[in-house]
């Protein structure tokens, strides 16, 4: 129903309500078949869900059927069936699972924290007695009562409007408050400008009201555009695609691989069904990295908490690392870019001009003239004292026993600028003339004075004298050219300026226009909401890493250009709203690249700039704060909400919440995301090639003892490793050394080289071919080791037992060598080491050694073991810096 072109009497008929509002057996009623008064937040993943996804991989089927082959065993005439095997395999799988199932739970919980926050009261007039309630119990029939401060709790046409103004920037983009009236609108009249109508999600920054609710909860506004952006679908991130595409692959392989070796078997060596299947275990087993899953939850875990430290959320674990690929930032400015608040900078007294120090709601700040402190003059009392008449913000105290300033930004910059100077006395109002947008002006009248403020030339023709170094004089026209000059200046510095006035003996019976006539003009304040002193830095920073980044802002192309040449944009290039939406999208596509400033523009804007830089290649970070953001924040490839000033609508659409509203935290995060990218790959490469060394082991250790060594080979023992060994070593050298990996430091300079690419995968060229050289370069190495050895079955296997695991601890440091981290920079990497090593010897050197086939080594077995490795250091090395010559070399170097 189009409730704000409607008479207010069939407003109350149709919603069976009235003036004393409802009775509460009809709220009770409503609440009972309405529903509660919020936005759908959405499902929550349930625990079981979380942990029944641990499981849901590829390479973790290909394990199971492992497990199960290695119990099938037991089907097979005079063999048993490998239960020791089988439960280790599970016992692994499900240490990993619990392993993960922890991280994404505590991560789904951190995120939950976000959703599950306090609903404010709403003031209710029920069995025509005013209640206060909960504003989730709010119900359409209800009478609400608004104040200056108060959160509108829900959808409601204007009954009453006293002075009464809203900020709607978080339903319309509008950067403006916009003045409530309780007469009837077109049917027609959109949504921006129904001035009879507060909405959900709304703040009242001025006047009183009363409202009759038409809307709650999904019906309103906001759960519109809410169910909208619920119904999208949620696209995996680039690096989730490739985890999958992994998986596949990978299981793909060594399914191949245990074909072939099985191919081999059967044709040239005539092994039998039973052998070949114990071989196909032992490499399912060496061939799947089912420690990567749960090392990368983990990785990314530990980044999201620490993102989490420095005031950043994310909404999911793998929007840690897509922070690492971002090279465009659009960025909103007030709040992000700048403090948030006004503050007054400059004062202009006829004749002087004063300097002010200090930003935001800090009072300490100062008063300069000509770059020298000074107490204030008696002309400078008088300004301040109006401007702090002449308001309706005021200072409040919050629950914790705080105070803070609460009412309209310009207003309380008003009482901040005035707090500076010592004046913070109450002043006891006789009467006042509102504000309006015709009027553009207000006044109020204390003591039988007269104060005004409103736009400079709006007051200035209100004045016949002016204050002029404490004394009263004549306004001639070569002073208010002056001070029309003086204004201009300002509003070219882009400052928000405002006059103020004052009349002595002022009858308050007088009518409005004799109030405000005559008057002496006091004066100008010229204030802005500042930059953030930090934020340059953290924008050059970004421009260093080959992030640039753009500044999309509702206010004025004046204002936009000041505070972005502040902050080092460049201004040559600045596009309005106006201007973008007269071009076209291959026009945009093509000019997006080189315009840093987009000003009043409003979110459909923003979407449009997101899909041209998209449509340019580019990965997109997308700041906002409005339930019309929300949009723009789920087409971006990184939608980034405010934590403090953001709706529930774009928090819930956003992939990351800046708890402090600060640029600097979106810096901190991508520098975060590159240092868990590196650690990932490092990670994956470190896995994916012991891996390949281990499926390297058993299929080339295979196949040549099948050949030359067919007595020894025969039967389910015809492996050079047992599956449970590899098992143990991929439990011992991977897994304690990996979870290390995830301390590494970041590297120096992580911030000055470009963003990787859309389409750079975390194993690239460089290191899918280390992987594949690694596994062979290995087994060639080691596998010696067995063979010299194999008059002693169990002796050769031991032996290359501990060859494969000391060569897993091995490939740790070599890869962080080509991050130039140092041997000893990771205490937790050295401790890891440490265990695995002590954990190994517990295997060989005490009666576990029986559950895992092997045998105590001699010190000269150990020799040999250690001149393999050697000779696979030395090897290895010569490969990395042949492929480094190739691929090009990564400059890395430890913080």
């Amino acid at each position: 129903m189009e409730w704000h072109s409607k008479k207010l009497s069939k407003v109350y008929s149709k919603l069976e309500s009235g003036e004393d509002g409802l009775s509460s057996e009809q709220a009770e009623e409503k609440l009972e078949e309405q529903g509660e008064n919020k936005i759908d937040q959405g499902e929550s993943i349930s625990p079981l869900s979380i942990f029944i996804s641990q499981f849901q991989d590829n390479l973790i089927y290909l394990l199971i059927f492992a497990a199960f082959l290695s119990l099938g065993i037991g089907l097979f005439p005079g063999e048993e069936a490998k239960v020791g095997e089988a439960a280790i395999i599970f016992l692994i799988l499900f240490a990993n699972g619990i392993f993960g199932f922890i991280q994404d739970y505590k991560a789904e919980k951190s995120i939950q924290v976000l959703k599950e926050m306090s609903t404010p009261n709403a003031t209710v007039v029920r069995d025509g007695q005013k209640k206060e309630i909960d504003s989730t119990e709010v119900v359409p029939g209800d009478i609400v009562e608004l104040e200056q401060g108060d959160a509108v709790p829900a959808d409601a046409r204007i009954i009453e409007a006293e002075s009464l103004s809203t900020d709607e920037a978080a339903l319309t983009g509008e950067s403006e408050s916009v003045s409530k009236t309780a007469g009837a609108l077109d049917e027609d009249t959109p949504v921006a400008e129904q001035d009879n109508m507060v909405f959900m999600d709304t703040h009242v920054v001025k006047g009183r009201g009363k409202a009759i609710v038409t809307s709650t909860g999904m019906d309103t506004e906001v759960g519109g555009i809410a169910e909208e952006i619920s119904s999208a679908e949620d696209e995996q991130t680039p690096f989730q695609k490739e985890v999958d595409e992994m998986g596949t692959r990978v299981g793909i392989l060594v399914l191949g691989i245990v074909a072939l070796t099985g191919l081999v078997q059967f044709t040239f060596t005539g092994a039998d069904f039973l052998t070949i299947v114990v071989l196909g275990i032992g490499l399912a087993v060496a061939g799947v990295p089912e420690s990567l899953p749960p090392i990368v939850t983990l990785t990314l875990s530990i980044g999201s908490k620490r993102l989490l430290k420095k005031d950043a959320l994310v909404s999911s674990l793998p929007v840690v690392e897509a922070l690492g690929s971002v090279d465009h930032i659009v960025t909103d400015k007030t709040g992000t870019l700048t403090e948030g608040v006004m503050t007054v900078r400059k004062v202009y007294t006829p004749g002087t001009e004063y300097d002010v120090t200090g930003a935001g709601m800090d009072t300490t700040g100062k008063f300069k003239e000509d770059g020298e402190q000074i107490e204030p003059t008696e002309d400078l009392r008088q300004i301040l004292e109006c401007g702090r008449i002449c308001n309706n913000s005021e200072l409040v105290e919050t629950e914790d026993g705080d105070e803070e300033y609460r009412g309209e930004p310009t207003e309380t910059a008003l009482l901040v600028s005035s707090a500076k100077a010592g004046y913070e006395e109450e002043y006891e109002r006789q009467t006042s003339i509102p504000f309006s947008s015709s009027r553009k002006r207000m006044t109020v009248l204390n003591d039988n004075t007269a104060y005004m403020k409103g736009a400079p030339g709006t007051v200035l023709e209100r004045c016949d004298r002016a204050l002029i170094d404490g004394e009263v004089k004549e306004l001639d026209e070569e002073l208010r050219e002056n001070i029309q000059d003086r204004n201009h200046e300002y509003a070219n510095e882009a400052l928000r300026v405002l006059g103020f006035a004052k009349k002595h003996n002022v009858d308050q019976d007088s009518s409005e226009d004799e109030i405000e006539s005559e008057m002496i003009f006091l004066g100008l304040q010229g204030m802005i909401d500042p930059p953030r002193d930090e934020v340059r830095d953290a924008i050059q920073d970004c421009r260093s890493a080959g992030i640039n980044v753009v500044m999309a802002t509702g206010d004025n192309v004046e204002t936009a250009k000041a505070v972005g040449e502040q902050l080092g944009f460049s201004t040559k290039k600045a596009v309005t709203g106006q201007e973008l939406e007269e071009m076209s999208d291959d026009e945009l596509e093509k000019a997006v690249r080189d315009i840093e400033i987009f000003a009043r523009v409003n979110p459909e804007h923003k979407v449009r700039i997101s899909e041209a830089l998209k449509g340019q290649g580019f990965n997109v970070a997308m700041t906002g704060d409005g339930v019309n953001d929300a949009p723009a924040l789920k087409h971006a490839d990184v939608g980034i909400a405010m934590g403090q000033r953001g709706t529930d609508v774009a928090k819930k659409t956003s992939d990351m919440v800046l708890q402090d509203d600060n640029f600097v935290t979106i810096r901190d995060a991508i520098e975060e995301g590159r240092h868990i990218f590196d650690t990932i790959r490092k990670t994956s490469n470190q896995i994916l090639s012991t891996n390949s060394g281990e499926v390297m082991f058993v299929f080339l250790g295979t196949l040549i003892g099948a050949f030359l060594f067919p007595g020894e080979f025969s039967g389910s023992d015809a492996v050079v490793l047992t599956a449970i060994q590899i098992l143990w070593v991929n439990f011992a050298s991977d897994g304690p050394p990996a979870v290390a990996l995830t301390k590494d430091p970041k590297v120096e300079g992580i911030m000055d080289r470009p963003p990787r690419g859309a389409d750079e995968a975390v194993l690239d060229k460089k290191i899918l071919g280390l992987i594949a050289i690694t596994g062979p370069l290995a087994a060639l190495t080691q596998l010696p080791i067995f063979f010299l050895n194999i008059d002693n079955f169990v002796m050769a296997q031991t032996m290359l037992f501990m060859a494969l695991a000391f060569f897993e601890m091995l490939i740790f440091y070599i890869i962080r060598g080509d991050y130039e981290l140092s041997f000893l920079k990771n205490k937790y990497l050295t401790g890891a080491m440490a265990l695995s090593t002590i954990a190994h010897f517990t295997i060989i050197y005490t009666p576990i050694s029986n559950m895992f086939g092997v045998t105590p080594l001699s010190l000269q077995n150990w020799g040999t073991i250690a001149a393999s490795l050697a000779v696979f250091f030395v090897l290895e090395t010569g490969v990395r810096k042949a492929l480094s010559s190739k691929y090009g070399k990564r400059v890395y170097k430890e913080e």
